[in-house]
């Protein structure tokens, strides 16, 4: 999926979600192509100039943000754009490390255990790269079994499906957590991420950390369960389910609500009643979120996330990185990068939530725009 938007193309789109930004701060500036311009609502100035076509790649649970930026974006600084390809948190990582894109898109920051951080130094020529948590995204437990909507599971019980120990929707297990609901014997078709993926390594995260050991197959963005049948992208796992009677998956939200595919309720670790996933349940996790990175590299420990124990808090939320140089040789790049994305957390951000995401919380934003003024 190649995101190359043109405010000719969107521009109705991009005039409602500027009218909108523009109800809450009349004396926003209007949109226009050069000079400072200060972003909506934060601390980041945008000035638009450098390069005059940016290329980014990797994760495809930010896809659908990644439309609303690029049309920010052009919005704000005429004659400038993104070409975007959604290939996977993978290839995103591999191609930024190889220079063929300006940043990577990533579910997962640089792993420093794989040697990727020293190699995104020495692709940054010597300067380090930062990990920027630019968009965060629910990750949604969807299945296809008709007429059993609200589905309640949680993280023992996913567990075991996507490792075989579960392998019928009228399993004890589900059953028990479902009460009233008429649960059929037919089999469970797992599906997952054939490509390297943020999202699966996101997913087997959080049931390593929130299934209390039903899930012992590691995490990483190779899909470990050893069971199903594998799709590539988010694409094609959203595609595969609505097709499939009796399937079950993990998708970025904005792809599950595209889709209009059925999306369980979790139950969080603090027990109680399943959550249904929304952008209010999803808020609640990630404001215990804790950057675990230091200065300017804002990793996260998500684990504050995936085990939250907050009533009516929905525990499976992914944060997709920006993964930039924090200094650029070539200096047009780097001040092309730097308008970018400090129009992607500022006006950017109007309207995430009709498109499956979590608008970025003030604490986060704030620490986004501090790093990103410092992108040089």
């Amino acid at each position: 999926m190649k995101i190359k938007r043109h405010a000719s193309v969107l521009g109705l789109v991009v005039a409602g979600a500027l009218a909108l930004a523009a109800c809450g701060d009349e004396t926003a500036p209007p949109a226009s192509g050069g000079g400072n311009q200060s972003a909506s609502n934060t601390g980041a100035t945008v000035q638009c100039g450098g390069k005059k076509a940016l290329k980014a790649s990797g994760s495809s649970a930010q896809a659908n943000a990644m439309t609303r930026f690029v049309a920010a974006y052009e919005a704000k600084c005429s004659d400038f754009t993104l070409n975007y390809n959604s290939n996977g948190s993978g290839a995103g990582v591999s191609e930024f490390l190889g220079k063929q894109t300006d940043f990577g898109g990533s579910d997962s920051p640089l792993d420093a255990a794989k040697g990727e951080v020293d190699k995104a130094k020495t692709r940054c020529d010597g300067n380090a790269a930062w990990n920027l948590p630019a968009v965060f995204g629910p990750i949604a437990i969807t299945y296809n079994v008709p007429g059993v909507d609200g589905l309640a599971l949680d993280a023992a019980t996913i567990a075991k499906i996507f490792s075989g120990g579960i392998t019928t929707w009228n399993d004890p297990a589900i059953a028990a957590l479902n009460s009233g609901k008429t649960l059929t014997g037919d089999k469970i078709v797992v599906l997952f991420r054939s490509d390297e993926s943020g999202t699966t390594d996101n997913f087997q995260k959080y049931l390593d950390a929130a299934s209390k050991g039903a899930w012992a197959k590691g995490t990483g963005k190779k899909f470990n369960g050893g069971v199903g049948e594998g799709a590539k992208g988010n694409e094609g796992t959203s595609a595969a389910i609505k097709s499939t009677k009796g399937a079950i998956t993990y998708n970025e939200w904005s792809f599950a609500k595209k889709q209009s595919l059925q999306i369980a309720k979790v139950v969080n670790s603090g027990g109680g009643d399943a959550v249904e996933l929304s952008a209010s349940s999803a808020g609640k996790a990630i404001e215990g979120a804790k950057v675990k990175g230091t200065g300017n590299d804002l990793v996260l420990d998500l684990n504050s996330i995936y085990a939250t124990t907050t009533q009516g808090a929905y525990p499976l939320v992914l944060a997709a990185y920006e993964i930039v140089c924090s200094k650029y040789t070539d200096a047009d790049t780097g001040k092309a990068v730097k308008a970018f994305l400090s129009v992607a957390v500022s006006d950017g951000q109007t309207g995430l939530e009709d498109n499956g995401y979590i608008p970025l919380p003030k604490a986060f934003q704030d620490k986004l725009v501090t790093a990103i003024n410092a992108v040089a």
